[in-house]
């Protein structure tokens, strides 16, 4: 098969002939028809992972058929049209797993970080961290549901908000344009938040009922003369933009951040306490949490806006993505 590999940090990827690899107990093999390329990648690309062992092929927004199953996997075939998300497994009995919390798993695998991703013809993946695609749905377009979809929906799922309140989307990139979707589909009342007066019609396309030119307009302000936001999803990896949004809370209010900014943040707390307001992070899910996303979306008509790259393109894909301009994710279409 072909791979795009990482042989060393901070040098482009490199084209690799690779043996086909055979499925071990408990896993399957995918022939990859799409992968996204999404921000997460540099941990590999740029030798950041704690602990990374290269040469590693990346990728973590993987949707193909099955084509190989291995020894002792009962509920996939040959032939399933699946997705293989940032989660690659866990080992089901560390102290997150007996919770329940299988995407903290101590000893947990990440897709295309500890092994071997979407960069290529074929990829390896436990059983447990497959998710079935719907029929509706394309491959190339399932790729970042399998990560930037599944990390919204998943965050606003599990925040507490209720249909009919008032929720806010802070940036209109990968993220957030998958956000305001999922948010509107989900029956909240959507204010979109992002810099520009251009992206105003974007945004009320995508589902908002209000949209605030962070230019022009003190969005923490607009939002607490609407009552205050019930969430305001962070998708906009700016710790200074996403600290100023927390007086547009309502009272409980929650700041959700899903976006990674590197630097710390500035938040008083008298702004949280005063009216009860709490700061979340969300990591992306588990393959049943894939699943829920990419039904929902083929239900809703929630789809990521993606260029497509043949995979031998993997590294402008890759810089095109790292620059900020792809409109909005970058997938590789890997079979036809």
């Amino acid at each position: 098969m072909k791979a795009m590999v990482v042989r060393k940090a901070r040098e482009p990827l490199a084209c690799e002939e690779r043996p086909l690899p055979e499925p071990g107990r408990g896993q399957v093999r995918i022939r990859v028809h799409a992968c996204g390329v999404c921000h997460s990648d540099s941990f590999v690309t740029e030798g950041l992972w704690p602990g990374l062992r290269l040469p590693r092929i990346p990728g973590h927004e993987v949707a193909g058929v099955i084509d190989a199953v291995g020894e002792g996997v009962t509920t996939l075939q040959r032939g399933d049209r699946v997705g293989v998300g940032w989660h690659g497994g866990h080992d089901g009995t560390c102290r997150a797993c007996l919770q329940g919390k299988f995407i903290q798993c101590e000893a947990g695998l990440v897709t295309g970080v500890t092994t071997d991703g979407g960069y290529a013809e074929a990829l390896l993946a436990p059983a447990v961290a497959v998710a079935p695609l719907p029929d509706g749905l394309g491959f190339a377009e399932a790729g970042p549901l399998l990560c930037a979809g599944v990390t919204t929906f998943n965050a606003l799922r599990n925040v507490g908000a209720r249909s009919g309140d008032l929720v806010a989307v802070h940036g209109l990139g990968g993220l957030g344009h998958l956000g305001v979707q999922y948010a509107a589909a989900m029956g909240f009342e959507v204010v979109a938040i992002a810099r520009g007066a251009d992206k105003e019609d974007f945004a009320r396309k995508l589902g908002a009922s209000r949209y605030v030119d962070s230019e022009r307009e003190d969005a923490a302000k607009v939002l607490a003369e609407r009552g205050g936001a019930r969430v305001v999803l962070a998708t906009a990896p700016s710790a200074e933009a996403i600290a100023k949004l927390v007086p547009g809370l309502g009272i409980e209010g929650c700041l959700l951040i899903v976006a990674a900014p590197f630097e710390p943040m500035q938040i008083g707390a008298i702004d949280l306490i005063g009216r009860n307001r709490r700061i979340q992070g969300w990591a992306s899910g588990t393959a049943a949490d894939s699943a829920d996303a990419l039904a929902f979306a083929a239900r809703t008509g929630v789809r990521p806006i993606i260029e497509t790259y043949p995979l031998v393109d993997a590294q402008a894909a890759y810089e095109r993505m790292m620059s900020g301009k792809a409109r909005f994710r970058a997938v590789l279409a890997v079979h036809a």
